[in-house]
């Protein structure tokens, strides 16, 4: 099943935050996209009915295998696409909100090929 981007963002940033706090409510999801609790909440209610999200009694989410595998997939990519584009001198700022964008339009293709020519390059500046 393909997955809308507005999920992708919300599965990046259940990633995002429990590398960072190590556990996630949907509280800290609406903080960290600030987004209403009301509309958070209905979108872990989609996420866990599609097999993604799994959330405990006590509300705490953690993310299935495919949920994780969407996540992290679409965390590299932010994370490479905003190193890459701050290299070429976009502001820190400009770069995450570009690479938020581009980082669910890229085909696969693109992106490994684009992964393969960052490293080669950073390789080649390095020597």
């Amino acid at each position: 099943m393909k997955i809308q981007e507005s999920g992708e963002n919300y599965l990046e940033a259940i990633l995002m935050i429990r590398e960072e706090k190590g556990t996630v409510r949907s509280i800290d999801v609406a903080h960290h996209l600030e987004f209403s609790k009301p509309s958070v909440s209905r979108a872990m209610s989609l996420l866990r009915e599609n097999g993604y999200i799994h959330m405990d009694k006590d509300g705490l989410i953690t993310l299935t295998d495919s949920g994780y595998a969407v996540a992290s997939r679409i965390y590299e990519r932010h994370q490479l696409l905003t190193q890459w584009l701050t290299k070429l001198g976009v502001s820190p700022e400009v770069a995450a909100a570009d690479a938020c964008r581009l980082e669910h339009d890229l085909s696969d293709e693109t992106f490994q090929k684009l992964k393969e020519h960052i490293s080669g390059a950073q390789h080649f500046m390095q020597s």
